[in-house]
């Protein structure tokens, strides 16, 4: 209980969700607040329901995730309901009259709030706790991609179209298809997955600019400011929990603000190459990315490689005096963990470092495989993952580059 008191104590006066975890790891209650300050410290009131009572009873653990306003953090807090399911939400399941995102099944789909599901093509999203909220999310969707409201298609235009909050799919001034990707954005944005959206309109207004269609590469470039808004603040947070999270599990010293990932990958032993990403307060770094092509030997070595990459990045900061990382993570098991902690003894380098396996995903120490603390869902394991997977992606990136030169010369 002091652990969970010393983290409400630490809340910030910001609009945001909150999750409290039992004893296990798991999520039993996602809630929102205007100020996650003020709403948990109401759990260490006297005047408690029984029911906040039972969920204090069995509360282990908290976490955040900020908000740019409450209206936006309604969203959040829908997604992770149905993300987690927890146990203390379900009155979301049973109570019907909670408000519900409707999106027709029409050939240019209406967007609208219902309290009832129908026996219709559309598609329901939600439910969600505070309809006035919920009509302020949508008010700020819509300013950045305008959708239809009516429920009836009109033959002319309406004061929504002449105000930019809708398309004009009436008068013939989008396509169906065009129409369709800006449904498909909203669903996006009302699911959570606001970082996915910035990467396909960032993507797209890309393709755009090099088109020469600049006025819809300029459109792209708002509606990703703005979603870039909205993910900051909350993202931020969420990394921060992360952070403390892994720091936590695996019983760091310090918080790992750095951290700095090696995969290695090759082909038969041809075109062997090793990469390291950086992660800075667990967001990626890729201006301290670097790659290795093998030089030491040729042929398949995983273990051999690894020490050479992991030699030549730290033999280097040693000789230049330069910062090392809080934490290296190693894509592998523990024989790839054991290469990779000799060299650094061989060094004199003192750097902690774990490593994850591929295929059960299990984390190791130079103590042994770490089984207890570390759920699958849990804020550490998530970042250990994001680490390995942009490691991979990065030495896979830059075999393929290397193979590309070897067959056709650039």
């Amino acid at each position: 209980m002091e652990r969970l008191k010393e983290k409400i104590l630490r809340a910030p006066d910001l609009p945001g969700v909150y999750l409290m975890r039992d004893s296990r790891n798991q999520v039993i209650y996602v809630g929102k607040a205007n100020s996650l300050k003020k709403r948990l410290r109401s759990y260490l009131g006297r005047d408690l329901s029984a029911k906040t009572m039972a969920l204090m009873s069995k509360a282990y653990d908290l976490e955040f995730e900020l908000s740019a306003n409450e209206s936006l953090a309604l969203l959040l807090e829908a997604n992770r309901i149905h993300q987690f399911k927890p146990k203390y939400n379900i009155s979301l399941k049973d109570d019907k009259s909670f408000p519900l995102v409707w999106i027709s099944g029409d050939k240019f789909p209406s967007i609208s709030i219902v309290r009832k599901k129908k026996h219709d093509s559309g598609r329901y999203l939600g439910p969600y706790t505070n309809a006035k909220l919920l009509r302020s999310a949508l008010k700020i969707i819509r300013r950045n991609f305008a959708f239809r409201s009516c429920w009836n298609m009109p033959e002319k235009s309406c004061i929504y179209y002449r105000i930019n909050l809708c398309q004009g799919p009436c008068i013939g001034k989008i396509s169906p298809r065009e129409y369709k990707q800006v449904i498909d954005n909203i669903i996006l944005i009302l699911e959570g997955k606001i970082d996915l959206l910035v990467d396909k309109l960032t993507k797209l207004m890309r393709a755009k600019a090099q088109e020469k269609d600049f006025e819809q590469a300029a459109v792209l470039r708002d509606q990703i400011i703005v979603l870039s808004q909205m993910r900051s603040v909350q993202s931020s947070a969420s990394r921060k929990s992360q952070l403390e999270d892994l720091k936590n599990k695996l019983g760091l010293e310090v918080l790992p603000e750095r951290i700095e990932g090696f995969d290695i990958s090759n082909l038969s032993g041809k075109q062997a190459v090793g990469s390291m990403v950086s992660f800075y307060n667990g967001f990626a770094d890729k201006n301290n990315y670097r790659r290795f092509r093998i030089k030491s030997f040729a042929g398949i070595d995983d273990y051999r490689m690894l020490a050479e990459v992991v030699r030549r990045r730290y033999s280097r900061l040693m000789k230049e005096k330069a910062a090392l990382p809080d934490l290296l993570l190693i894509d592998g098991g523990k024989q790839h963990l054991l290469t990779a902690a000799g060299v650094l003894k061989e060094l004199d380098c003192s750097i902690p470092i774990v490593s994850i396996a591929k295929e059960k995903e299990n984390i190791y120490t130079i103590r042994g495989r770490l089984v207890l603390g570390l759920a699958k869902d849990s804020p550490a394991m998530n970042l250990i993952r994001a680490v390995r997977d942009e490691a991979h992606r990065f030495a896979l990136n830059y075999h393929h580059i290397l193979r590309r030169k070897d067959l056709i010369g650039r």
